[in-house]
């Protein structure tokens, strides 16, 4: 009975470090992408986007595989052909919970990363506003979501957790980018969905190919 806890015990570890750090098929992915990387969808990649996302370890957050992960996130983000105010690992193939957000609230609204990040609070008003999101492309909803939240984080390159309040359609943002760490999509909040006609129009101009050595 004795050595079958321990071996129990022993498997969960394993799972557990697993789980944590980066899997050999997203040291692939990261490796193999491009600046601009493939973004998963709905249909195809829903096993990828309905997978909650872990806490990355601490021996990994000064990595070589991270700091890769994150340049590219912030190019793909960026890039015309997605055109986003915010992405989560989970949508480049990566179960890690770390996401890009562009600061609409700083001067220069910049795009900055947050890893590990956990949302403490909602507090405020419940406000209905259109979102898309990348992986669900062409599509648009009306969602709730409330006005402030409480976030703590880990910034790039350090080990210190930093809590911080965020307001206004900036909370929104976050709002969006966390659900995707948890495997929630918009629709899944959305009061109402509908085709957005400009978005269809303007996703014709680009390729959106999965790469043939895509390993998920």
């Amino acid at each position: 009975m004795k050595r079958l806890l321990f071996f129990i015990i022993l498997a969960s570890l394993v799972v557990g470090c697993k789980s944590r750090g980066f899997s050999a098929a997203e040291k692939l992915i990261i490796s193999r992408s491009d600046s601009l990387m493939y973004v998963t969808e709905i249909g195809r990649d829903s096993a990828v986007l309905r997978t909650p996302s872990t806490d990355l370890v601490r021996w990994e957050l000064r990595s070589q595989t991270l700091k890769d992960l994150i340049a590219k996130m912030m190019y793909t983000v960026q890039d015309p052909s997605q055109g986003g105010v915010g992405i989560a690992a989970p949508q480049v193939g990566v179960g890690k919970r770390i996401i890009v957000v562009q600061r609409l609230d700083k001067e220069g609204e910049p795009y900055e990363c947050y890893i590990n990040i956990h949302i403490n609070t909602f507090t405020g008003d419940l406000i209905r506003l259109p979102e898309g999101c990348l992986s669900v492309p062409p599509y648009r909803g009306i969602v709730p979501r409330f006005d402030s939240v409480s976030v703590s984080y880990l910034r790039p390159g350090s080990k210190e957790v930093v809590t911080e309040k965020i307001g206004g359609y900036t909370a929104r943002i976050f709002q969006h980018e966390v659900d995707h760490l948890e495997g929630i999509l918009y629709v899944d909040r959305a009061d109402s969905v509908f085709v957005s006609e400009s978005w269809a129009k303007e996703r014709e101009e680009y390729s959106y190919t999965r790469p043939a050595w895509w390993p998920l």
